[in-house]
């Protein structure tokens, strides 16, 4: 771990209590995370190998189920990337990895993968706690909502963290969902990878290739081809623009 870092995602009050599951198989950083967490206000159940990890996620009661899973990719017996797979095919607990594979091909792995962020070591305790402040914050925000609504394709259910497209419901992670309501919200518009970044993710700065990589998965989960998006169209130099009509605009007349 270092020091805070001097850029850091925005702050947040953190929920209290909120349940994390840490995999991790470095006594260390594992005793570190655990204490700092426990420290502010979350309840913390550590994990040293993807097998204990898996038996315990996936066999949990629904009311002891985590908010968050902080999960090292390189993990002995079961990776970190074979324990994300897994989960994401049977739960879409927001899910952050750790790993000291910092390229950003390694970065986009871990998203592709289906985890909803992702930090280098070494990391300042400090910033990694803000980062899993805000996937439980959204998390929950969004559990507590009885938002449902319609527009164009699109059927949003806030409360049920559901989505439609055209009637069929697509299964979607924390992340994906997110970015999608978003994009709902906010028909028509450009919407550059820093506004994306500020409003979907809760960061004061962050990685692009986070929101490229995210907006691909969500292509091929929204599009008929995602090699021509009509919902989802990047407006080259721009950012990207958002149809729920699946129409192209109207210009100004």
């Amino acid at each position: 771990m270092s020091e805070p870092s001097q850029h850091e995602p925005q702050r947040g009050t953190d929920p209290v209590g909120a349940r994390v599951e840490l995999v991790e198989d470095d006594p260390t950083v594992r005793g570190a995370v655990e204490q700092y967490l426990g420290a502010h206000g979350y309840r913390v159940r550590v994990h040293a190998n993807g097998l204990a990890a898996r038996t315990a996620i996936l066999s949990a009661p629904a009311g002891e189920r985590a908010d968050v899973l902080v999960i090292d990719r390189m993990l002995p017996g079961l990776s970190g990337d074979e324990l994300v797979r897994e989960v994401r095919a049977r739960s879409q607990v927001p899910i952050l990895m750790l790993t000291a594979l910092a390229e950003t091909e390694d970065r986009v792995e871990g998203l592709e993968l289906g985890a909803d962020d992702y930090l280098a070591k070494p990391f300042s305790l400090r910033e990694l706690t803000l980062r899993i402040g805000s996937l439980a914050r959204r998390s929950r925000t969004a559990a507590a909502a009885v938002d449902r609504f319609a527009v164009g394709d699109f059927e949003i259910d806030s409360g049920q963290r559901r989505a439609w497209v055209r009637g069929a419901e697509v299964l979607l992670t924390s992340r994906e969902y997110d970015l999608l309501r978003y994009l709902v919200r906010h028909p028509d518009r450009i919407l550059d990878r820093d506004l994306l970044i500020s409003e979907v993710w809760g960061w004061s700065f962050g990685d692009r290739s986070t929101v490229t990589v995210h907006v691909r998965r969500l292509r091929e989960k929204i599009e008929h081809d995602p090699a021509d998006p009509r919902y989802l169209r990047t407006e080259w130099g721009a950012g990207y623009r958002f149809s729920a009509t699946g129409r192209e605009p109207e210009a100004a007349g």
